[in-house]
């Protein structure tokens, strides 16, 4: 079997080095584990001197979602039935499946047992644990209500990966569509067209502008596609370098929300995942100015994200918070109208909570409008696309002088 080198510290936090015989990288892992070590890095004896260690401690891989959200509702059941915190995460731990997850448990588990928080060792994984996350669990264990919070938060994720989940389905079909569609061009145009090229060529006659065009591009993707490609990737590598400035974000947010229907859904399902957020928040007791900070993350969207930092500002400055969402251009009157209502009658979180229900309905509908308008439109375009190249090919054929 392979010799691993790894890099481990101990329950007292000393940090040692050893070898250690197993099967794969996770046999590994599993085995420092049942020994108590705590992984900090590990290799394969075997590579090169050069090569860097893996980290797989707090650097981080990245765990799946559904694993989090899993690992917050069987928390909340352990500790609602009486499990102390550090007996329950042992047992999470071992039952775990991903042994990253395993790892990650193990160091939350010592980092409580020193005397930390839950909240705070959850905060020393940024990218597992986002900042509503460990937001939520401070708020619960302030409140002496962390089992019901849990339940809340594993609620929240199973809805956020239920609306993944339908944006996935709805785009499976059109994906897998287009790159047939896609492979049957590019066969069409590198095989089956220069075969007919030597039979136009004995023609002897004036071809036909399709054709021509055709023949042209076929041509193009037989000699010259290793500029194509590297033309290709160099236009995908800069427009990402582009994304990354903060004026190419806001104008691809701005051109986003102006986009017909798309803008609409962009809008709501972005407003939908804040006002829940937001709304989850206030209710288990986190003050209105802290929920909007930790909320406002949660978006993607550049122009929707400084709207609410602007209403953020002016709520700190002693403003409205509904009346500063009242000027936006792109949000709608019913949002900053029911946010002013709930702000007046002091239940602005069931207000929230009214908007991020009325807006998840209308994102499930566009999403399945969507998805039923897709299949038949991607059959569209792909039969107008092989319709165009069988009409080249043929309309030599169909104009020959007899």
């Amino acid at each position: 079997m392979p010799i691993y080198r790894y890099k481990a510290r101990k329950d007292s936090g000393v940090v040692v080095d050893g070898r250690i015989e197993a099967r794969t990288e996770k046999d590994a892992i599993e085995k420092l584990g049942q020994e108590g070590y705590l992984p900090i890095s590990i290799e394969e004896a075997g590579g090169t001197a050069d090569q860097p260690i893996r980290p797989i401690g707090r650097a981080a891989h990245r765990i799946r979602s559904r694993s989090i959200t899993v690992f917050s509702r069987e928390l909340a059941s352990l500790i609602k039935s009486g499990v102390p915190i550090l007996n329950a995460i042992d047992i999470i731990a071992e039952q775990s499946e991903d042994p990253r997850l395993k790892v990650i448990l193990r160091d939350i588990h010592s980092a409580i047992r020193d005397g930390e928080s839950l909240s705070a060792a959850l905060s020393q994984y940024p990218n597992i644990f986002s900042g509503l996350y460990v937001a939520m669990v401070r708020a619960g264990e302030n409140s002496g209500a962390l089992p019901d919070v849990l339940f809340k938060i594993a609620d929240h994720r199973v809805k956020q990966e239920e609306v993944m989940s339908k944006l996935r389905m709805a785009s499976i079909y059109p994906i897998l569509m287009g790159a047939v569609g896609l492979a049957t061009v590019i066969f069409m145009l590198t095989f089956v067209m220069p075969r007919l090229m030597q039979v136009f060529g004995r023609l002897g006659q004036e071809l036909p502008l399709p054709t021509k065009i055709l023949i042209s591009i076929s041509r193009a993707l037989r000699t010259q596609w290793k500029v194509i490609l590297l033309i290709t990737l160099a236009a995908v590598l800069f427009f990402r370098g582009q994304m990354q400035t903060r004026a190419a974000r806001m104008s691809s947010s701005v051109l986003k929300l102006r986009l017909p229907i798309l803008g609409r859904f962009i809008l709501k399902a972005e407003l939908a995942r804040f006002c829940r957020t937001l709304e989850l928040l206030i209710r288990n007791g986190i003050p209105i100015l802290k929920a909007i900070n930790i909320a406002i993350p949660v978006l993607n969207n550049e122009v929707i994200k400084n709207q609410f930092t602007q209403s953020y500002k002016d709520l700190e400055q002693g403003g409205s918070f509904g009346r500063s969402l009242k000027g936006s251009a792109f949000f709608p009157a019913f949002l900053s109208n029911l946010i002013i209502v709930g702000e007046e009658s002091g239940r602005l979180d069931e207000a929230l909570a009214e908007v991020a229900s009325s807006y998840e309905r209308d994102v499930d509908e566009v999403v399945k409008i969507i998805g039923n308008l897709l299949e038949p439109l991607m059959i569209l375009v792909m039969g107008l696309v092989v319709g165009f190249i069988v009409m080249a090919m043929l309309l030599p054929v169909f104009s020959i002088n007899i």
